[in-house]
């Protein structure tokens, strides 16, 4: 067994008889509060880290260990580390730095103390006592720990969810996950894998693609293709294959988490206990289940206005990928990147598209940058009402798609407009899905105004044991790469350790420039192992000729390849692979998050 594992096993994987382990002089300081208050009722082995700082100097090692006493009474206490009072086998000074990584690895803490109890990490001198004060500490010291019916139970099964309980099912763990859509008012749902694969970002790339391929025909004529054939778009032709391919996803999904070993239920959870939920299917059965930790993964849905008409008349995001009809003339109300964005590839498609804006384009962005996109729209056909809001909402005549007469005012003036559409699309922002799952009685704290969950750095809700990740955390980016991440980060903190940096950039193949198409959205992605030398262990590319760029990387990964062989390289130019050897923006470090 290599050092690293039997620091690893030492700490949190038996093969030892340490009940608590606080590491840092600040733990022995910090926790005087906590563990004088407790009554400790077994006997109980203490190790402890100190690091010697010009503010923490000892003048023996045996007034630090009359320091410990005086903390814990009835302890047999061991110190190492800086000061040795007994020799430990797999650990001596020297060792010191590398126990530390370790350390970091398996809890994401930074700072001292950091405090272990029963080989359960509890964290840090603020936690420890939050511990005390909810009767945890106790547990942990008595061994008073209930029998769980899972290690780990995520409700939610978006990109984050999957890829959280993934992980944790790979380092070992029992873990379930329950996702559940209800039905938006048009009666659309959907399968797993969240807003993201289903009613996100992959139909909307999809169908932005759709668009892209009809821009392509034009730029076509200018590399001396001709054609004089009338170009149609059939909607129900490009719904059914991109609905198709998300079904995939779907199915994948579910035998990924099959083969994982984790549990799923398509079941709406709630709680009606700390650790215990209820979970709901379809057809109303009842079922509960217990958890030692819980994630809580629900995404959002799309808000609505509150003007009459609105849910009988309009659609959202979540409904417009798979309308069975093509939309026709379209309304789009808001300024999100989700207006823009539905606006942009609607009109692509050749739809007669207004835009109706309450305020600004993209609140909380770049208004340059915003500013810059409505312009471009505006250019290529896309219309803009401007300082105005909907009111209310009527069908004028049935149909697929029907027509609906939008009354307006404005947001500046008593004035009011009227138009008439095909399909009015909502797209006013989104809201967290926290309010219907028993938050209260599990004891969350939840901004009301919002939603949102306040958690600290390591996604913890004010309830140790129950976690956040995604879109539904106060404060932090709603974007799909951040909530796999975090998802699985929280998974390693939580449940084991790992050691990974990852590498990126985004480049503009020669190919795409004279068309001026697709400006930076290529991408390159290299994954290297941090305690190896920063050896690549992975390598993704998405752009043209992919797969014979791979080929060759994948030759010189299985050598052993290196991430600083990798910026030595000289590359081909003009090529794609080059720009593989300036992937040098640092996308995440594992062990630093």
């Amino acid at each position: 067994m290599d050092k690293q594992s039997s620091i690893r096993n030492s700490w949190g994987g038996g093969g030892t008889d340490i009940d608590i382990v606080i590491m840092g002089f600040k733990a022995l300081i910090g926790s005087e509060y906590v563990f004088k208050n407790v009554e400790i009722t077994v006997n109980i082995k203490i190790h402890c880290c100190l690091q010697k700082t010009g503010r923490e100097k000892f003048e023996s090692a045996e007034s630090t260990q009359n320091v410990c006493i005086a903390l814990v009474q009835k302890c047999t206490i061991i110190l190492f580390g800086f000061y040795h009072l007994r020799k430990v086998s797999w650990l001596s000074k020297k060792d010191g730095p590398e126990y530390q990584e370790v350390l970091l690895e398996m809890t994401g803490q930074r700072t001292v103390p950091n405090v272990f109890v029963n080989k359960t990490h509890v964290g840090g001198c603020d936690k420890t006592m939050q511990a005390h004060s909810d009767g945890l500490l106790q547990k942990l010291l008595t061994g008073d720990k209930e029998d769980y019916e899972y290690d780990l139970i995520v409700i939610g099964g978006g990109s984050g969810g999957l890829a959280c309980s993934k992980e944790a099912a790979a380092l070992g763990k029992k873990a379930m996950v329950l996702d559940y859509v209800v039905p938006t008012p048009k009666g659309t749902t959907w399968g797993l894998g969240g807003t993201c694969v289903n009613v996100g970002c992959i139909p909307k790339k999809l169908m932005h693609q759709t668009a892209l391929l009809g821009t392509a025909l034009q730029d076509s004529r200018k590399f001396g293709w001709e054609f004089d054939e009338t170009v149609k778009h059939n909607w129900d032709t490009m719904k059914t294959a991109v609905n198709n391919y998300i079904a995939s996803l779907n199915w994948g999904y579910r035998v990924q988490l099959r083969d994982k070993n984790v549990t799923y239920m398509n079941s709406y959870a709630e709680f009606v206990e700390p650790h215990k939920i209820k979970a709901t299917n379809k057809r109303g059965k009842e079922t509960f289940h217990t958890a030692a930790k819980f994630v809580l993964a629900t995404g959002e849905r799309p808000r609505y206005l509150g003007i009459p008409g609105e849910k009988e008349c309009c659609i959202t995001s979540d409904d417009l990928f798979s309308l069975p009809y093509c939309p026709g003339k379209t309304l789009v109300v808001g300024a999100s990147y989700v207006a823009l964005e539905c606006g942009g590839f609607l009109a692509g498609l050749g739809l007669d598209v207004t835009i109706m804006v309450r305020s600004i384009l993209l609140r909380g962005f770049d208004q340059d940058m915003a500013n810059r996109a409505g312009a471009h729209m505006e250019e290529h056909g896309v219309k803009f009402i401007r300082r105005f809001v909907p009111t209310k909402v009527e069908e004028l005549e049935k149909g697929e798609p029907g027509r609906l007469k939008v009354t307006a005012k404005s947001t500046e003036t008593d004035e009011v407009i009227e138009g008439e559409y095909n399909t009015v699309l909502i797209a006013v922002g989104r809201n967290a899905c926290t309010s219907k799952i028993g938050l209260d009685k599990a004891g969350v704290k939840v901004n009301e105004k919002n939603g949102k969950i306040p958690v600290n750095d390591e996604e913890q809700t004010n309830v140790p044991h129950i976690y956040a990740i995604g879109d539904i955390l106060e404060g932090k980016l709603e974007l799909t790469p951040v909530a796999i991440q975090a998802g699985k980060l929280l998974a390693r903190r939580l449940f084991g350790g790992s050691s990974v940096k990852v590498f990126h950039t985004l480049f503009w193949p020669l190919e795409f420039t004279v068309p001026n198409r697709d400006n930076n959205k290529c991408y390159a992605k290299i994954i290297c192992n941090k305690l190896d030398s920063d050896r690549v262990v992975g390598f993704h590319y998405l752009g043209p000729n992919a797969g014979e760029v791979t080929q060759g990387f994948g030759a010189a990964i299985k050598c052993g390849l290196t991430k600083e062989q990798l910026d030595s390289t000289i590359g081909i130019h003009p090529t794609c692979a080059e720009v593989n050897e300036a992937c040098i923006t640092i996308l995440s470090d594992v062990t630093q998050d």
